[in-house]
């Protein structure tokens, strides 16, 4: 079994142009966006290969400086799963690509092995994904971001088998119910991570977007649309604590996070 890890990076993102070149301060010194998330790509166990697939020389010019192997990719792709296919179809032969996204470098490695481990053991599944359950303190993080107008974590809700129902920006299933902050709730953070089986990647840039991912503008919601089957994968966080770069406002989040875990 073979494991490619694909880092999709954009420079032109819409709510954050040049996300990848953000620097990042931790224990060990400013590094950039790219560069973390890469850094989390090479921790993962049982990986063949790790590259950065971007469309930006800026990008490309800085992953190759810090060491990383670098796969351009065309600017027309969407969202990271395209660009992951750009990326398998110049790199045929894996039995697993994952798709590590540029935007979550605290991302522990035992996310990647679970994630992978679970699809290799359900041969119905086109595509898994980790999701993570909250404390009442995530929650409530998630609810001050709609209420502030942000862009926030994703949540999602599965059933039997872990089988994916839906996936959201805002915080569901609904609880009406207000937790403590370490209380454990029903809603599950996604984490934004996937494996796919090969034949999966390949055909979804042909289909075509459908208004889930085009209202919720999530890229998973087109296997869902398309009547893929994705597998939630529930992972553990061992104490780390887990947070995306999605907006400006995360960039100390992060770092108080990086500097509490040292």
């Amino acid at each position: 079994m073979s494991v490619l890890i694909a880092i999709p990076a954009r420079y032109a993102s819409t709510r954050y142009p040049g996300k990848p070149l953000v620097s990042l301060k931790g224990p060990d010194g400013d590094k950039t966006l790219i560069r973390r998330s890469w850094e989390a790509a090479v921790a993962v166990k049982g990986v063949d290969r790790v590259v950065v697939a971007t469309d930006d020389a800026r990008i490309a010019d800085h992953a190759t400086g810090f060491g990383a192997e670098v796969v351009m990719t065309s600017s027309t792709c969407q969202n990271g799963t395209e660009r992951c296919a750009e990326v398998a179809a110049l790199l045929p032969g894996f039995d697993v690509v994952v798709n590590l996204q540029g935007d979550a470098p605290l991302t522990p490695a035992w996310f990647v092995e679970g994630l992978v481990a679970g699809l290799l053991a359900d041969p119905e599944a086109d595509i898994a994904t980790p999701v993570l359950r909250c404390d009442g303190r995530a929650v409530a993080g998630f609810l001050a971001d709609r209420r502030a107008g942000r862009v926030g974590g994703t949540t999602a809700v599965f059933g039997a088998g872990g089988r994916a129902l839906y996936f959201s920006k805002e915080v569901i299933p609904y609880t009406g119910k207000t937790y403590a902050d370490e209380e454990p709730t029903p809603v599950f953070h996604h984490v934004g991570v996937y494996a796919y089986r090969p034949a999966a990647l390949r055909a979804y840039p042909g289909w075509p977007v459908g208004p889930l991912e085009t209202l919720e503008g999530l890229e998973q919601l087109r296997f869902l649309e398309n009547g893929r089957k994705v597998l939630c994968v529930e992972v553990q966080a061992q104490g780390r604590q887990f947070w995306e770069l999605n907006n400006p406002s995360d960039v100390p989040v992060i770092e108080a996070m990086m500097a509490a875990m040292g």
